[in-house]
């Protein structure tokens, strides 16, 4: 959490009134609003506190704990009014009332801002790394935000979800602003979108990367999901900016959301598709990793890339069409992008004395496993293992899914925990075993741990050991509680016998 802080400027209650065009207020509004609040263990005294729907719990719920912490003022769906000396305001949408509360009481820093959103299943982390190294490169001094970690100038702060909160999002912003950022780069999730967190957030770019099988234990339906995934591109150009739409043609959701009508951004759209507009020609894959042209609005340029498969030059094109879009030359997006050697947890290469080519990667999806198993097929000179899991609480349906992806492109899988959360690590893999069907290139190790040194184990000088569904996390969720967990320090560890 990044709220809880006090912040150095103060803004009076009566001009968040009008800012959010309350149902009812209840209560003073001369009184000066020092903070803004979401959670009640973050409130201070002089701070607004808004009550939130939670998961579990709803923020009503915890309106005496804000007030005992200090709160002045509360922002509800609800119409209460348990105390005189106390604001209530009532509101529509509680969400849509916390990110215009907090755009306002940071002054609107986006709009200062040259910003690109990036939302879609798989790629957004590359994405965002490829674009923030291309506008450092150009002189737009980028922050960061995204599910790897935060960057605020020379600050790096761990994420703790891809797409944080309103008011902790428009706080980095604000941070940005002030440690001399003149851009930003963040990963938009449908969580986000859907529970308006961006709201308000004034984009120059919104990157579109593709859409596959993930989150439905929220989204329930595929076209709910996009439908999350859309919010993004219809509030482009909405604001003072204009603004430019940059989609991934070669996926079909993507070329749905190209065609749809309404849209205020100029659309831009990337892929290896013909007809895209900034596209790949020439595309050579090799095991260290690709070389293809670029063809752009702006121009053309050779591209050497020095990260493994045909879904990053997919990812390359995007970064590439995002920042083009703001001015950067093809020349000098290609030099900076054959100086990335890799992204953290993103088929992140482990060295070893064993012969061996050991990756750990993030894919956590059917679509996503493939993918990376499909361009490490086309490397390996051996045979590929790869261990994996599927996480707790999470969409289901995924999971034979996953277990087919690893039956039809690995010689042998480990299925083991990922990040269990409150299920039965057991469970989960019952539910992983009938995507094999009849195949017995598999074995069950619940403990991960066990299951990466057996992978290890197992393989011989020329194989290739992939470790998914965790990448950069450094922790695992397991029943109530979080413990230390880093798949690649796992890994080095048992390279070293430990």
């Amino acid at each position: 959490m990044i709220l809880g802080q006090l912040c150095f400027e103060t803004m009076q209650l009566e001009y968040i009134s009008k800012v959010i065009q309350p149902l009812t207020v209840k209560g003073p509004q001369t009184c000066e609003i020092e903070g803004i609040a979401y959670d009640s263990r973050q409130v201070r005294p002089g701070f607004l506190f808004v009550a939130l729907h939670g998961q579990n719990r709803e923020g009503t719920d915890f309106i005496g704990d804000a007030i005992q912490r200090g709160a002045i003022a509360i922002v509800s769906e609800h119409n209460e009014a348990p105390r005189r000396d106390i604001t209530f305001i009532r509101v529509e949408d509680a969400r849509r009332a916390l990110a215009e509360i907090a755009c306002a009481f940071y002054g609107e820093p986006s709009r200062n801002l040259q910003m690109i959103g990036v939302t879609g299943t798989n790629g957004k982390s590359t994405i965002t790394f490829m674009a923030r190294d291309i506008l450092q490169n150009a002189g737009l001094k980028p922050g960061l935000i995204g599910t790897i970690r935060y960057e605020i100038g020379e600050r790096s702060i761990p994420a703790s979800r891809t797409t944080p909160e309103a008011p902790d999002i428009q706080f980095m912003l604000d941070q940005m602003l002030k440690a001399g950022c003149k851009s930003a780069v963040m990963e938009v999730s449908s969580h986000g979108l859907d529970q308006k967190r961006a709201w308000g957030i004034d984009f120059d770019v919104g990157v579109f990367t593709n859409l596959t099988q993930d989150h439905l234990d929220y989204h329930k339906t595929m076209e709910q999901y996009f439908a999350a995934k859309t919010l993004l591109f219809r509030g482009l150009g909405q604001m003072e900016k204009d603004a430019f739409a940059v989609i991934n043609i070669d996926d079909p959701w993507g070329l749905e959301l190209a065609n749809t009508n309404g849209f205020r951004a100029e659309i831009v759209t990337f892929g290896l598709h013909p007809n895209a507009m900034v596209r790949a020609e020439d595309i050579e894959l090799t095991p260290s990793g690709s070389q293809f042209t670029v063809q752009t609005p702006w121009g053309s340029a050779n591209v050497v890339l020095k990260l493994l498969g045909r879904f990053n030059v997919s990812n390359a094109l995007a970064a590439m069409a995002a920042c083009g879009t703001l001015g950067v030359e093809p020349q000098a997006m290609a030099e900076v992008l054959s100086r990335i050697i890799s992204v953290p947890g993103r088929l992140e290469r482990i060295p070893n004395n064993r012969g061996l080519s050991i990756f750990v990667d993030y894919a956590h999806t059917p679509d996503a496993l493939s993918n990376v198993l499909r361009t490490l097929r086309e490397v390996t000179r051996g045979r590929l293992i790869v261990a994996f899991g599927c996480g707790g609480n999470r969409d289901r349906a995924k999971r034979p899914m996953m277990g087919a992806a690893a039956a039809a492109m690995a010689d042998y899988s480990i299925v083991t925990s990922d990040n269990p959360r409150n299920e039965e690590p057991a469970a989960i893999i019952r539910e992983i075993l009938p995507g094999f069907g009849g195949s017995t290139g598999f074995e069950i190790e619940v403990d991960r741990t066990r299951a990466i040194a057996k992978a290890l184990a197992f393989a011989r000088e020329g194989d290739t050991v992939l470790i998914a569904g965790k990448g950069h996390e450094n922790h695992q969720e397991l029943a109530n509680t979080v413990v230390p967990f880093d798949d690649r320090e796992v890994v080095r560890k048992v390279l070293k016998g430990g």
